[in-house]
Protein backbone atom coordinates (compact mmCIF):
# COMPACT_ATOMS: atom_id res chain seq x y z
CA UNK A 1 0.00 0.00 0.00
CA UNK A 2 1.48 3.21 -0.69
CA UNK A 3 2.02 6.19 2.28
CA UNK A 4 -1.06 7.97 3.27
CA UNK A 5 -3.46 5.74 0.61
CA UNK A 6 -6.05 3.99 2.47
CA UNK A 7 -7.40 0.21 1.22
CA UNK A 8 -10.75 1.73 -0.43
CA UNK A 9 -8.64 4.31 -1.98
CA UNK A 10 -6.62 2.17 -3.65
CA UNK A 11 -9.68 -0.31 -4.06
CA UNK A 12 -11.74 3.16 -5.32
CA UNK A 13 -8.35 4.28 -7.54
CA UNK A 14 -8.44 0.38 -9.33
CA UNK A 15 -11.58 0.11 -10.29
CA UNK A 16 -12.97 0.48 -13.88
CA UNK A 17 -14.73 3.88 -14.52
CA UNK A 18 -18.27 3.24 -15.06
CA UNK A 19 -20.59 5.58 -16.63
CA UNK A 20 -24.41 5.48 -15.65
CA UNK A 21 -27.17 5.70 -19.04
CA UNK A 22 -30.94 5.88 -18.12
CA UNK A 23 -33.41 5.87 -21.15
CA UNK A 24 -36.64 6.11 -21.58
CA UNK A 25 -38.33 3.73 -24.18
CA UNK A 26 -39.36 4.69 -27.70
CA UNK A 27 -42.73 3.14 -27.57
CA UNK A 28 -45.35 1.40 -24.89
CA UNK A 29 -43.58 -2.02 -25.60
CA UNK A 30 -40.38 -0.32 -24.17
CA UNK A 31 -38.12 -0.86 -27.21
CA UNK A 32 -35.11 1.65 -27.19
CA UNK A 33 -35.07 3.48 -30.53
CA UNK A 34 -32.05 2.09 -32.93
CA UNK A 35 -30.55 5.50 -32.47
CA UNK A 36 -29.54 4.82 -29.11
CA UNK A 37 -28.04 0.88 -30.00
CA UNK A 38 -25.65 2.51 -32.45
CA UNK A 39 -25.05 5.29 -29.83
CA UNK A 40 -24.22 3.17 -27.25
CA UNK A 41 -21.54 0.76 -29.30
CA UNK A 42 -19.59 3.92 -30.30
CA UNK A 43 -19.48 4.46 -26.79
CA UNK A 44 -18.69 1.26 -25.36
CA UNK A 45 -16.13 0.61 -27.85
CA UNK A 46 -14.30 3.77 -27.09
CA UNK A 47 -14.79 3.22 -23.14
CA UNK A 48 -13.57 -0.45 -23.38
CA UNK A 49 -10.12 0.92 -24.90
CA UNK A 50 -10.21 2.47 -22.03
CA UNK A 51 -10.83 -0.25 -19.06
CA UNK A 52 -14.61 1.56 -18.65
CA UNK A 53 -17.51 0.46 -18.98
CA UNK A 54 -21.73 1.39 -19.14
CA UNK A 55 -24.08 0.60 -16.47
CA UNK A 56 -27.75 0.81 -18.29
CA UNK A 57 -31.27 1.22 -17.37
CA UNK A 58 -34.43 1.69 -19.08
CA UNK A 59 -37.28 3.47 -17.52
CA UNK A 60 -40.47 5.02 -17.45
CA UNK A 61 -40.11 8.92 -16.71
CA UNK A 62 -37.93 11.29 -16.12
CA UNK A 63 -38.31 11.64 -12.36
CA UNK A 64 -37.64 7.79 -12.24
CA UNK A 65 -34.23 8.84 -14.32
CA UNK A 66 -33.40 11.15 -11.49
CA UNK A 67 -33.96 8.69 -8.94
CA UNK A 68 -31.60 6.43 -10.71
CA UNK A 69 -28.75 9.43 -10.54
CA UNK A 70 -29.64 9.48 -6.81
CA UNK A 71 -29.08 6.16 -6.19
CA UNK A 72 -26.16 5.38 -8.18
CA UNK A 73 -24.44 8.30 -6.59
CA UNK A 74 -25.29 7.35 -3.09
CA UNK A 75 -23.83 3.61 -3.76
CA UNK A 76 -21.18 5.11 -5.95
CA UNK A 77 -21.85 2.72 -8.79
CA UNK A 78 -21.09 5.54 -11.63
CA UNK A 79 -17.89 7.83 -11.74
CA UNK A 80 -20.71 10.64 -14.44
CA UNK A 81 -23.81 10.21 -16.58
CA UNK A 82 -25.42 10.70 -19.85
CA UNK A 83 -28.26 13.16 -19.79
CA UNK A 84 -30.17 13.32 -23.13
CA UNK A 85 -33.35 14.60 -24.83
CA UNK A 86 -33.89 18.00 -22.71
CA UNK A 87 -37.02 19.09 -21.54
CA UNK A 88 -37.89 22.73 -20.14
CA UNK A 89 -37.23 22.91 -16.45
CA UNK A 90 -35.46 19.83 -17.09
CA UNK A 91 -34.09 18.65 -13.11
CA UNK A 92 -31.53 16.01 -13.98
CA UNK A 93 -28.69 18.49 -14.34
CA UNK A 94 -29.60 20.48 -10.97
CA UNK A 95 -30.18 16.49 -9.60
CA UNK A 96 -26.72 15.28 -10.66
CA UNK A 97 -24.92 18.59 -9.45
CA UNK A 98 -26.43 17.89 -5.78
CA UNK A 99 -25.46 14.60 -5.91
CA UNK A 100 -22.35 15.46 -6.66
CA UNK A 101 -22.18 13.42 -10.01
CA UNK A 102 -20.49 14.57 -13.22
CA UNK A 103 -23.07 14.58 -15.75
CA UNK A 104 -22.39 15.25 -19.75
CA UNK A 105 -25.41 16.69 -21.77
CA UNK A 106 -26.15 15.45 -24.90
CA UNK A 107 -27.64 18.05 -27.04
CA UNK A 108 -27.05 20.91 -24.26
CA UNK A 109 -25.92 24.43 -24.54
CA UNK A 110 -22.46 24.86 -24.95
CA UNK A 111 -21.34 26.59 -22.07
CA UNK A 112 -23.43 24.84 -19.08
CA UNK A 113 -20.84 22.45 -18.52
CA UNK A 114 -19.67 18.89 -20.32
CA UNK A 115 -21.96 19.06 -23.39
CA UNK A 116 -21.95 17.62 -26.80
CA UNK A 117 -23.70 19.80 -28.83
CA UNK A 118 -25.51 18.53 -31.97
CA UNK A 119 -27.09 21.06 -34.86
CA UNK A 120 -30.79 19.90 -35.15
CA UNK A 121 -31.59 23.07 -36.73
CA UNK A 122 -29.01 22.41 -39.00
CA UNK A 123 -30.09 18.88 -40.17
CA UNK A 124 -33.57 19.78 -40.42
CA UNK A 125 -33.25 22.43 -43.38
CA UNK A 126 -30.64 19.71 -45.08
CA UNK A 127 -33.60 16.86 -44.97
CA UNK A 128 -36.27 20.06 -46.42
CA UNK A 129 -33.54 21.28 -48.73
CA UNK A 130 -33.37 17.61 -50.40
CA UNK A 131 -36.80 17.16 -50.83
CA UNK A 132 -37.34 20.60 -52.11
CA UNK A 133 -34.78 19.71 -54.92
CA UNK A 134 -36.63 17.00 -55.95
CA UNK A 135 -39.39 19.26 -56.67
CA UNK A 136 -41.86 18.35 -53.61
CA UNK A 137 -43.41 21.42 -52.49
CA UNK A 138 -45.97 19.88 -49.93
CA UNK A 139 -43.96 18.49 -46.98
CA UNK A 140 -45.10 16.16 -43.88
CA UNK A 141 -43.33 15.87 -40.82
CA UNK A 142 -43.81 12.89 -38.21
CA UNK A 143 -42.11 14.82 -35.18
CA UNK A 144 -40.99 13.40 -32.21
CA UNK A 145 -42.84 14.48 -29.12
CA UNK A 146 -43.03 18.21 -28.48
CA UNK A 147 -41.49 18.37 -24.34
CA UNK A 148 -38.32 17.87 -26.13
CA UNK A 149 -36.08 20.92 -26.79
CA UNK A 150 -34.68 19.27 -29.86
CA UNK A 151 -37.85 18.12 -31.12
CA UNK A 152 -38.54 21.97 -31.44
CA UNK A 153 -35.49 22.87 -32.94
CA UNK A 154 -36.04 20.89 -35.72
CA UNK A 155 -39.78 22.06 -36.50
CA UNK A 156 -38.44 25.82 -35.95
CA UNK A 157 -36.21 25.13 -38.44
CA UNK A 158 -38.51 22.79 -40.84
CA UNK A 159 -40.78 25.66 -40.90
CA UNK A 160 -38.58 28.65 -41.86
CA UNK A 161 -36.89 25.98 -44.40
CA UNK A 162 -40.15 25.99 -46.08
CA UNK A 163 -40.70 29.38 -45.84
CA UNK A 164 -37.51 30.07 -47.63
CA UNK A 165 -37.95 28.04 -50.53
CA UNK A 166 -41.84 29.09 -51.00
CA UNK A 167 -43.08 25.21 -50.05
CA UNK A 168 -45.80 24.28 -47.66
CA UNK A 169 -45.96 21.97 -44.86
CA UNK A 170 -47.90 20.70 -42.24
CA UNK A 171 -46.15 18.81 -39.05
CA UNK A 172 -47.99 16.19 -36.38
CA UNK A 173 -46.56 14.47 -33.35
CA UNK A 174 -45.77 11.21 -32.81
CA UNK A 175 -43.75 9.18 -30.18
CA UNK A 176 -40.82 7.72 -31.76
CA UNK A 177 -43.00 4.63 -32.17
CA UNK A 178 -43.61 2.93 -34.69
CA UNK A 179 -47.16 3.10 -34.17
CA UNK A 180 -47.72 7.14 -33.98
CA UNK A 181 -45.28 6.97 -37.57
CA UNK A 182 -48.86 4.86 -39.24
CA UNK A 183 -50.99 7.28 -37.15
CA UNK A 184 -49.31 10.40 -38.07
CA UNK A 185 -48.75 9.22 -41.88
CA UNK A 186 -52.45 8.56 -42.38
CA UNK A 187 -53.64 12.00 -40.63
CA UNK A 188 -51.51 13.86 -42.87
CA UNK A 189 -52.45 11.54 -46.48
CA UNK A 190 -56.29 12.49 -44.65
CA UNK A 191 -55.99 16.57 -45.31
CA UNK A 192 -57.58 17.86 -48.16
CA UNK A 193 -54.35 18.21 -49.97
CA UNK A 194 -51.99 15.81 -48.86
CA UNK A 195 -47.88 15.83 -48.85
CA UNK A 196 -45.99 14.53 -51.65
CA UNK A 197 -43.09 13.86 -49.62
CA UNK A 198 -42.82 12.96 -45.46
CA UNK A 199 -40.07 13.61 -43.37
CA UNK A 200 -39.46 11.59 -39.65
CA UNK A 201 -37.82 12.65 -36.85
CA UNK A 202 -36.67 8.96 -36.38
CA UNK A 203 -36.53 5.91 -37.91
CA UNK A 204 -38.96 3.78 -36.30
CA UNK A 205 -41.95 6.28 -37.05
CA UNK A 206 -40.61 5.81 -40.63
CA UNK A 207 -41.17 2.42 -41.29
CA UNK A 208 -44.56 2.72 -39.45
CA UNK A 209 -45.08 5.35 -42.62
CA UNK A 210 -43.93 2.50 -45.04
CA UNK A 211 -46.45 0.48 -43.54
CA UNK A 212 -49.67 3.07 -43.67
CA UNK A 213 -48.60 3.51 -47.43
CA UNK A 214 -48.10 -0.02 -48.28
CA UNK A 215 -52.23 0.11 -46.04
CA UNK A 216 -53.13 2.60 -48.57
CA UNK A 217 -51.99 1.36 -51.75
CA UNK A 218 -49.54 3.77 -52.08
CA UNK A 219 -46.30 3.41 -53.94
CA UNK A 220 -42.94 4.72 -52.40
CA UNK A 221 -41.72 6.20 -54.01
CA UNK A 222 -43.22 6.89 -56.99
CA UNK A 223 -46.71 8.04 -55.07
CA UNK A 224 -44.84 9.24 -51.80
CA UNK A 225 -41.82 10.13 -50.87
CA UNK A 226 -40.38 9.28 -47.14
CA UNK A 227 -37.58 10.62 -45.37
CA UNK A 228 -36.28 8.90 -42.17
CA UNK A 229 -33.70 10.27 -39.42
CA UNK A 230 -30.73 8.58 -38.79
CA UNK A 231 -29.14 5.49 -40.58
CA UNK A 232 -29.93 2.25 -38.83
CA UNK A 233 -29.73 -1.31 -39.65
CA UNK A 234 -33.75 -1.04 -39.61
CA UNK A 235 -33.78 1.77 -42.30
CA UNK A 236 -31.67 -0.01 -44.84
CA UNK A 237 -33.19 -3.42 -44.74
CA UNK A 238 -36.89 -2.12 -45.06
CA UNK A 239 -38.28 -2.82 -48.44
CA UNK A 240 -37.59 -0.45 -50.13
CA UNK A 241 -34.64 0.90 -48.13
CA UNK A 242 -35.51 3.99 -46.54
CA UNK A 243 -33.74 7.46 -47.56
CA UNK A 244 -32.36 8.96 -44.27
CA UNK A 245 -30.89 12.19 -42.56
CA UNK A 246 -27.91 10.47 -41.82
CA UNK A 247 -25.64 11.65 -38.98
CA UNK A 248 -22.29 9.13 -37.85
CA UNK A 249 -23.97 7.91 -34.44
CA UNK A 250 -21.60 5.37 -33.74
CA UNK A 251 -18.90 8.43 -33.85
CA UNK A 252 -20.99 10.87 -31.87
CA UNK A 253 -21.43 7.74 -28.98
CA UNK A 254 -17.17 8.00 -29.26
CA UNK A 255 -16.98 11.28 -28.81
CA UNK A 256 -19.81 11.46 -25.80
CA UNK A 257 -17.41 8.40 -24.69
CA UNK A 258 -14.24 11.03 -24.65
CA UNK A 259 -16.06 13.79 -23.04
CA UNK A 260 -17.18 11.44 -20.10
CA UNK A 261 -14.18 10.11 -19.44
CA UNK A 262 -12.60 13.70 -19.54
CA UNK A 263 -15.21 14.50 -17.09
CA UNK A 264 -14.78 11.94 -14.26
CA UNK A 265 -11.02 12.48 -15.06
CA UNK A 266 -11.92 16.49 -13.80
CA UNK A 267 -10.86 17.92 -16.40
CA UNK A 268 -13.05 21.80 -17.39
CA UNK A 269 -16.24 21.68 -18.38
CA UNK A 270 -15.92 21.41 -22.44
CA UNK A 271 -18.63 21.46 -25.40
CA UNK A 272 -17.82 19.47 -28.23
CA UNK A 273 -19.79 19.72 -31.64
CA UNK A 274 -20.82 16.65 -33.12
CA UNK A 275 -20.37 15.45 -36.69
CA UNK A 276 -22.71 17.09 -39.39
CA UNK A 277 -25.80 15.62 -40.32
CA UNK A 278 -25.90 14.89 -44.49
CA UNK A 279 -28.95 13.14 -46.76
CA UNK A 280 -28.56 9.78 -47.67
CA UNK A 281 -30.61 8.40 -50.39
CA UNK A 282 -32.04 5.25 -51.11
CA UNK A 283 -34.99 3.86 -52.50
CA UNK A 284 -37.83 6.32 -50.34
CA UNK A 285 -37.56 9.07 -52.07
CA UNK A 286 -38.14 10.29 -56.02
CA UNK A 287 -39.58 13.50 -57.32
CA UNK A 288 -43.71 14.25 -56.52
CA UNK A 289 -46.12 12.75 -58.78
CA UNK A 290 -47.13 14.41 -61.99
CA UNK A 291 -49.91 17.12 -60.63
Amino acid sequence: MLPGVSAVDEDREAAAVRVGVALLPADEAGALEPFYADLLAGMEERLDGAGASVVLVVVPEVADQVRAYRRWAADGLVDAVLVSDLVDADPRGAACAEAGLPAVVLGGEPGSGWVVDYDNAGAMRTAVGFLVGLGHRRLGRVSGPQRLRHTRARGEAFRSALDEAGAEGTCVEGDYGTGSGRAGTAALLDAAAPPTAIVYDNDLMALGGLEEAARRGLRVPEDLSLLAWDDSAPSRTAHPPLSVVSRDVHELGALTAEVLLGAVAGEPPQARRAPGARVVARGSTAPPPPA
